[in-house]
C-alpha cells in the first residue's frame, strides 16, 4: 500500500513517548462538551457508537461540538463495515476506532476504507463536513493527500487472534494505534475480568511490543487517573481516562461522601 505522506494533526504524535490523554463520550452529547473537555486538558475525545446506540445524526452534531472546542474527535464505529467507517469520516471525524480487529486482512480493509486514493478506496465527496465545507484548496490529488495524512486509524485488539497478529497489523502503513479492548480480550481468552491472568498479560505485552517495534502507539481505557498513570508506565502512550458517565458519577459520589463526612 502506498504511504500516506507526512503525518499531520494528532497523527503527528503517533509513536511518540509523550502520553496522549483523552476520554470517551457515551452519554453527554451537549453543545459545550468539546470546550469542556478541551478546557480540562484533554488531547482527544472518542465518541462511542458501538455501545451507546448513537446514530449518525447525533454523532455528526457531536463532532461539530468537538470542532468548536478545537478538540480532535475520534468516532468508535459499531462495526468494520464500509458504510460505518467511511460515513464517520465524511461527517468530519478526525479518525476512527475500529472494534474487533483480529487479522491483517481486516486491518488492511479498515485502512483502505478510510483513506483516499492511492492509499485506499474511500468514496469521494469533497467540500462537505470533513473539509469544513471548504470548496477549494488545491487539486483533488492534493486534497486526498491532506486527508490521508491526518486521518487517524485506531484498531482494537480484542481477542487472541488479534494479539497474535499484532506485529503484522502494527507494521501496516496507515495504522496508527492498537487499542487493547481489555474486557472483550479477557472474555475471548476465557478469563472475564482477569487482567492479571498470564494469557491476558502476554497478549497485552505482545501488542505493546509490536507498537514499539513499528513506531505506532498503544492505547487502552483506564478506570481512573491512577490506573491511567500505571498504564503509561507500562508502555501505553494513548490513554482514555474513563468516560463521561463514569467521571461524572465518580466525582459526584465522592463529593457526596465527603460532604456527609464519610
Amino acid at each position: 500500500m502506498a504511504g500516506s505522506g507526512n503525518k499531520t494533526g494528532l497523527r503527528s504524535h503517533v509513536g511518540t513517548p509523550a502520553p496522549k490523554i483523552g476520554t470517551f463520550v457515551f452519554e453527554f452529547v451537549v453543545p459545550g462538551i468539546g470546550q469542556i473537555l478541551k478546557a480540562a486538558g484533554a488531547d482527544f475525545a472518542v465518541i462511542d457508537m458501538e455501545h451507546t446506540g448513537f446514530g449518525f445524526d447525533t454523532v455528526r452534531a457531536t463532532v461539530k461540538y468537538m470542532h468548536a472546542g478545537d478538540l480532535p474527535a475520534i468516532v468508535r464505529v459499531p462495526s468494520k463495515s464500509y458504510d460505518h467507517l467511511a460515513r464517520a469520516m465524511d461527517i468530519g471525524a478526525d479518525g476512527v476506532m475500529v472494534p474487533m480487529v483480529s487479522s491483517l486482512e481486516q486491518a488492511v480493509q479498515a485502512v483502505r476504507t478510510v483513506k483516499y486514493f492511492p492509499d485506499g478506496h474511500r468514496g469521494v465527496a469533497m467540500g462537505l463536513a470533513h473539509e469544513r465545507y471548504r470548496m477549494t484548496g488545491g487539486t483533488l490529488a492534493e486534497r486526498f493527500a491532506e486527508h490521508n495524512a491526518r486521518t487517524l486509524v485506531i484498531l482494537q485488539i480484542e481477542d487472541g487472534a488479534g494479539a497474535a497478529a499484532a506485529d503484522q497489523i502494527a507494521a501496516l502503513d496507515g495504522v496508527d494505534v492498537l487499542w487493547i479492548g481489555h474486557n472483550d480480550l479477557s472474555v475471548a481468552l476465557g478469563k472475564p475480568g482477569a487482567f492479571d491472568d498470564p494469557a491476558f498479560v502476554a497478549a497485552e505485552e505482545q501488542t505493546i511490543a509490536a507498537c514499539r517495534r513499528h513506531g505506532k502507539s498503544a492505547g487502552r481505557l483506564a478506570r481512573d487517573a491512577t490506573e491511567a498513570a500505571a498504564f503509561i508506565k507500562r508502555g501505553y502512550d494513548w490513554v482514555s481516562v474513563a468516560g463521561d458517565v463514569m467521571l461524572l458519577q465518580g466525582a459526584l459520589a465522592d463529593g457526596i461522601a465527603r460532604a456527609k463526612g464519610r
